[in-house]
């Protein structure tokens, strides 16, 4: 422990006196004390969170460890042509939600990247993404755990305007192993990866549609995956029998962007052949998914339609894998991500093995001195989220099993039992020239036995109001009020032993000189009669920002993107610090 702690000082200090002396670039001085930017710059980051437990049996948070923590070192090095990097990642006790394959430290992640005229290569680790993520997303989100990065190489091609080509392959990461037989850190996929994609702007080779402001983007892309054999057994009355599984998984997307004077339209297709896993009963079914999406904006109104049907595009690097590893895309979010505690009570996550999400939201100014609008205008927003599943037909067993069949059929239009509903009304307003307010007022339908496999049929509505008053130059403050009522029943509260019943919170936050904030929140559930609390100081300086908290948090579910990471209850103290150079 005195090791982590002494390791995690050291980094502070030094990247404190990176960021204190500026070294946004390599200058040097002539002349005058003049500072002539080099080519070559330094950026980088530093990232820490800490947790000290405390056990609470009344919410069931545990006190194993005396120290948790999450710390990560950025270090960028750019030039004209050549760029390279390093993350160091030091997550020997990480922090509650994370898995202990996450458990480890050392270099997380390297690359050297270099270009020039029409193509550039990069080697190491790869974050990219292929149109919207259905048939491919490395990415990086550190508060749900989620790092899939790929290494290996990759190399992008634009040899003409409007063209661009990209070529990847490698190994995909997994959470992190730091031992004796892995030296480096990593825990890679037994398996490995290649894609391809194609974009054409062909807006570029048109004159009339650049000059009247017509985009039109279309593209390709294929990703393939290579699977070691492995033994799927399936036991009956014969003796039993084995599953040949596929080696190799391709899966093909094709998509269109269109946009002109304010419309933008999108559509995209992806299917993947058949890759029986786990997740879905080792099912021998291909998959597919739709996503079209409708907006239209000008200054003080939008609006915008989706519609996304996907089924059966679970795409791992490790078909054995579960939770957030080893993904290689990522669907669509059709659940809104709230930011108000008791609107986020319920999130939803994606349904990757099938579902259909219906989407739409407006949004209205009213201008200023109008009768709606009054001194300073008025905003409303309007945003519905519906999401189904879809109407299956289980096919006939094999030999008294499922596994290795179809396991369904279905028609492409139809639909099965509702998942997820969500519909908000959201009132801003300016009243005075320092004090404004949000309203906000939502109505959920939630599927607990499809969402979190277990527990009844929700209804929720739940009302917010958020004020915000500036009382002097340098003083701010904001408060917050909510209430939530759920039709949980207390058979399903005493059953699932979660309270997701009727619930109020408040907050005041007080900001001062814009480089302090004291906060002070609490969430009383009104059936466990339990009080969740959190009291924060924060400070933020030029690059650097430290929070201080106490907190008594609920078990609940973080998500961001559709992609969800269940959080255990818990109680202590927090710190946090933050630079960016």
């Amino acid at each position: 422990m005195k090791r982590i702690f002494s390791v995690i000082t050291i980094l502070a200090l030094s990247v404190s006196l990176f960021a204190t002396e500026s070294v946004d670039s390599v200058a040097v001085k002539q002349g005058k004390k003049e500072k002539k930017e080099s080519s070559v710059q330094l950026h980088g980051s530093f990232q820490t969170d800490i947790l000290v437990p405390e056990e609470d049996k009344a919410i069931g948070a545990t006190a194993d460890d005396p120290f948790l923590s999450n710390s990560y070192l950025n270090l960028n090095l750019t030039s004209t042509y050549v760029n390279a990097g390093a993350r160091l990642e030091l997550m020997h006790k990480p922090l509650p939600g994370f898995e202990q394959g996450f458990a480890g430290g050392g270099i997380k992640g390297l690359y050297v990247s270099g270009g020039y005229k029409y193509f550039n290569v990069t080697i190491g680790d790869i974050y990219d993404q292929f149109g919207s993520g259905m048939l491919f997303r490395a990415y990086e989100e550190r508060t749900l755990g989620v790092d899939n990065a790929i290494r290996g190489a990759r190399v992008i091609l634009t040899p003409y305007k409007g063209i661009t080509f990209k070529a990847l392959g490698g190994m995909q990461r997994q959470y992190f192993n730091f031992n004796k037989d892995n030296a480096y850190g990593f825990d890679f996929s037994k398996n490995s990866m290649m894609g391809f994609n194609l974009d054409l702007d062909i807006d570029q080779w048109s004159q009339f549609m650049m000059d009247n402001d017509y985009h039109l983007r279309l593209g390709g892309s294929f990703v393939s995956k290579y699977n070691e054999d492995e033994e799927i057994v399936i036991m009956d009355n014969t003796g039993g029998y084995r599953l040949v599984l596929p080696k190799f998984v391709g899966a093909g997307e094709v998509r269109a962007d269109f946009s002109h004077a304010g419309w933008r339209a999108m559509l995209e297709y992806a299917y993947k052949a058949n890759d029986p896993t786990a997740e879905n009963d080792y099912s021998y079914r291909p998959g597919q998914a739709l996503f079209a999406s409708l907006g239209y904006s000008q200054k003080g109104m939008s609006i915008l339609a989706q519609v996304k049907r996907s089924e059966n595009m679970v795409f791992r690097s490790d078909r054995g894998l579960g939770a957030t590893a080893g993904n290689l895309n990522n669907m669509p979010a059709f659940g809104y991500t709230h930011t108000y505690a008791c609107a986020s009570n319920l999130p939803y996550a994606t349904q990757a093995n099938g579902e259909w999400a219906y989407q739409l939201e407006l949004a209205y100014k009213f201008k200023p001195k109008t009768a709606m609008g009054g001194k300073y205008g008025t905003t409303f927003k309007l945003r519905g989220t519906y999401i189904l599943g879809l109407d299956k037909d289980t096919v006939a067993k094999v030999r008294g099993t499922l596994w290795g069949t179809d396991v369904y059929t279905t028609k492409f239009f139809s639909t099965g039992d509702e998942y997820y509903l969500d519909t908000h009304l959201e009132f801003n307003k300016r009243i005075t020239k320092n004090f404004s307010m949000i309203a906000l007022y939502m109505y959920q339908r939630y599927n607990q036995e499809v969402i979190r496999g277990h527990g009844e049929f929700l209804q929720a509505h739940t009302i917010v109001t958020d004020f915000q008053i500036k009382c002097s130059k340098n003083v701010n403050l904001r408060i917050e009020g909510q209430y939530q009522y759920t039709t949980q029943s207390k058979e399903d509260y005493e059953i699932g032993g979660h309270d997701y019943g009727n619930n109020v919170f408040g907050l005041v936050e007080l900001s001062l000189f814009k480089d302090f904030m004291i906060s002070a929140s609490d969430n009383y559930y009104f059936r466990s009669d339990i009080n969740y609390y959190n009291i924060t100081f924060a400070y933020s300086h030029g690059p650097h920002r430290v929070q201080l908290a106490y907190l008594r948090a609920k078990e609940g579910y973080n998500c961001n993107g559709g992609v969800c990471r269940q959080i255990p209850a818990q109680k202590g103290l927090t710190v946090g610090y933050f630079v960016q150079f």
